[in-house]
């Protein structure tokens, strides 16, 4: 066994022979760290003793996972119907998000339901500072433990004498290994920490919560391996001017991912949105220009958002573009799209686009309220307030279908929508209503301008 130096990446883990000022993997400055590791020579003739043996997958025995329900129904339906046993959630967010509120209030309802205890395990509060907020949430249960500890060992040792029926560990990046020579929230301490919390968990059948910090960037800091490693990863996403939090789910080894929940930050905590399309909807003034309602999907949940637009003419030589909500690249195409094939002059304008809410939106589906909303706005022309559409607009103007068509035009007529644009290959042909709302199939972006804007 001899030793060899290496220098790995603090940002994304990657190691390389050699120093530089720049990592070539994540292109992030000065995040190369000398690290010396040992080699162990083996001859590729070596046999190892298996501890296992391969099966036929038929032999493999099926079995139905119980999963905990949560009283929390938002955060039921992004884990897939509850939590598993055994199962490692990492939860990422911005700092002062909610990410420590939304897991307070969980860790109490699971102490309220379960007669075992339910331990929470801070790294960055004090147990003071964490009973200032329980006593804001009005979190009062007795089975709920407050750990506020660093050393990994001496969680795990406190794990196994309480025997917790889920573990919350607040954050992942402060706890670190005492046999590790690396500082807390380095790319070894946060790896190993997290395969330590993976392996107690698989071993004892034990749910564990990770909080996760994130870049500037918005990715979860540490290694990837952390992301890979875990069997659910959430975000919980929100505007700090708004009041409404989206959690999504990105990875989800046991359900589907894209699910989000909704929640409304309130001063007892985070409390759930059970009709968000209400909520979003409910500030809307009819018959303005420059506003559109898009049919969304969130996962398998049908979403109505109010987008608006204006445009005025620009005071530089270049125009601006501001989108908040969606992609700007999108908009920079849909306002290729309307230049070249509507005939909007936007050359000269300064087009600004927002989703009303808060809410980030990445699906096409919404380019066709976005490319009305804005069409809307520059020639001041109102859009029907009883209208809602969904389309996704191609670069010849034409609008491509969409998937999940039911679904949408179910929520639209349950909330009172009287019309709705579609794109024509999305409906049956000849299908004109949708539960006493009617529905306009159209082929592209200029006949659906003519329908949408009121003369």
């Amino acid at each position: 066994m001899k030793e060899k130096t290496v220098y790995v990446c603090q940002n994304c883990g990657a190691s390389f022979p050699k120093w530089a000022g720049r990592c070539p993997q994540c292109g992030e400055w000065n995040t190369l760290v000398e690290k010396v590791v040992e080699v162990r020579k083996t001859s590729p003739r070596t046999l190892i003793t298996p501890t296992s043996e391969p099966v036929p997958i038929t032999a493999v025995p099926s079995e139905d996972v119980t999963r905990i329900e949560i009283p929390m129904l938002e955060l039921n339906r992004v884990l897939g119907g509850g939590i598993v046993p055994g199962s490692v959630i990492l939860i990422a967010g911005e700092p002062g998000i909610g990410k420590s509120t939304l897991l307070l209030q969980l860790a109490s309802m699971l102490a309220r339901e379960s007669s075992r205890p339910v331990l929470y395990v801070s790294g960055e509060e004090s147990v003071r500072q964490i009973k200032m907020r329980a006593a804001r949430l009005d979190v009062r249960e007795e089975n709920l433990y407050i750990l506020a500890e660093t050393s990994l060992e001496q969680i795990l040792n406190h794990i196994e004498r309480m025997e917790p029926f889920v573990v919350v560990v607040d954050s992942i990046q402060a706890i670190y290994s005492e046999y590790l020579e690396s500082t807390p929230g380095s790319i070894v301490q946060v790896r190993e920490c997290a395969y330590a919390f993976l392996k107690m968990a698989k071993s004892t059948g034990t749910p564990v919560f990770l909080v996760g910090h994130v870049t500037k960037a918005g990715d979860i800091a540490g290694p990837k391996v952390l992301e890979h490693a875990v069997d659910a990863v959430l975000y919980l996403e929100g505007d700090p001017f708004h009041a409404y939090r989206i959690l999504r789910s990105v990875k989800n080894r046991f359900g589907a991912t894209s699910e989000v929940g909704v929640f409304e930050m309130e001063e007892q905590g985070l409390r759930e949105v059970p009709n968000p399309s209400e909520i979003f909807l409910a500030e809307r003034v009819p018959n303005a220009s420059g506003s559109a309602i898009a049919v969304t999907m969130e996962g398998s949940r049908p979403l109505l958002v109010e987008i608006q637009a204006l445009t005025s003419p620009t005071s530089f030589a270049i125009p601006r573009r501001t989108a908040n909500g969606i992609d700007l690249s999108r908009l920079l195409l849909l306002i290729a799209v309307l230049t070249k094939r509507v005939g909007l002059h936007l050359s000269d304008q300064d087009v600004f686009v927002n989703v009303v809410g808060g809410i980030k939106i990445k699906e096409p589906a919404v380019d066709l309220a976005v490319a009305v909303a804005i069409a809307s706005g520059f020639r001041n022309v109102p859009v029907a307030a009883d209208l809602a559409i969904v389309g996704e607009i191609g670069l010849v103007g034409e609008l491509r279908g969409v998937r999940q068509m039911t679904q949408r035009l179910a929520e639209a007529a349950r909330l009172g929508f009287k019309k709705c644009l579609v794109p024509s290959g999305s409906v049956k042909a000849g299908q004109r209503t949708f539960d006493g709302m009617e529905v306009v199939p159209v082929r592209s972006l200029e006949e659906a301008l003519d329908i949408a804007l009121v003369r």
